[in-house]
């Protein structure tokens, strides 16, 4: 069965006449007949009721109607998106960043996205862990970066790319600061102040479990804020501490310390639908999947990418 005959049966399909479906197609009435019986020949039996007015749909011909919208209708998906890719300038991949990935790890996404289509355009949207699971739900961006540990729905196909060392965030006046690393049985007596569990409730009990794995005896905050609010807040709070990246050694009023003797690490993942029909995802999504992994240093990247 060919995709024009599809076409010719959602027409009679809507039309429920011959005369009007071949107009609509600009066929003549006869050969809409012909290919219309061909169809119900392979199908082995009728899907229309022929009448004197008009026609009705069988039990099979609904169906076949059903599915036949469907096909064709990713088809022209098909069409579209590959006609994106395959003509310059006009390709969009479009990508997702978890909130606070180091700054590199896009940068380094794009270098593989265009290494398998130049001249495709990169676009970026930014939010929560939950936020790029949901975005690539509605398929509103086709890879998303975001921290492990995450609930995907079953739809969604993820695979670790990069890791980064956390440690502690304090103010300089902390007494902890004092030391080149923290461990983690020193912080007990310390206010700890995190994001709100509800933005990334498995990377906030993640990292919870992993400070007391390590014997940190955590007092946790009343206090919920983004981790932009929380660097501007902790210069202020010389007996509170967070967890951050060593990139927040940068901000005035500000010291990070690694924990000691085992480190703290998180994990970022990129995530994807498992069914696609972006073909630019395709190569990406094998190159991921194959267990590639990304670092800030353009060296790490296998020969060829």
């Amino acid at each position: 069965m060919e995709l024009r005959q599809l076409r010719y049966f959602v027409a009679v399909a809507e039309e429920l006449h011959f005369r009007r479906a071949a107009e609509r197609l600009f066929i003549s009435t006869p050969t809409l007949s012909q290919q219309i019986r061909a169809i119900e020949r392979e199908v082995g039996g009728p899907l229309l009721i022929r009448g004197n007015h008009g026609v009705e749909l069988t039990a099979a011909g609904e169906v076949l109607l059903k599915t036949a919208r469907n096909v064709l209708e990713s088809a022209e998906i098909a069409l579209r998106e590959t006609r994106a890719v395959a003509q310059p300038g006009n390709a969009v991949f479009r990508l997702g960043i978890v909130n606070g990935a180091p700054a590199w790890l896009p940068g380094r996404i794009e270098a593989l996205v265009k290494a398998r289509q130049p001249g495709v355009r990169v676009t970026l949207t930014t939010g929560t862990s939950g936020d790029q699971a949901r975005l690539l739900d509605r398929d509103d961006v086709d890879l998303a970066v975001l921290r492990l540990p995450v609930r995907l729905a079953d739809h969604l196909t993820c695979t670790p790319i990069a890791d980064e060392e956390l440690g502690i965030v304090m103010s300089r006046q902390n007494p902890l600061a004092a030391a080149v690393s923290v461990e983690p049985g020193r912080i007990g007596d310390q206010e700890l102040i995190m994001f709100a569990r509800d933005a990334a409730p498995e990377v906030h009990d993640s990292v919870l479990a992993q400070l007391r794995e390590r014997g940190a005896s955590v007092v946790l905050s009343d206090s919920a804020m983004s981790h932009a609010q929380m660097l501007q807040f902790l210069p202020l709070r010389p007996e509170a501490i967070g967890v951050g990246s060593a990139r927040t050694a940068s901000v005035p009023g500000l010291v990070w310390r690694p924990l000691r003797p085992r480190p703290l690490v998180i994990t970022y993942a990129a995530a994807w639908r498992t069914v696609t029909r972006n073909p630019l995802l395709h190569t990406m999504a094998d190159a991921l999947a194959g267990g590639l992994r990304l670092t800030s240093d353009r060296s790490a990247f296998p020969p060829g990418e």
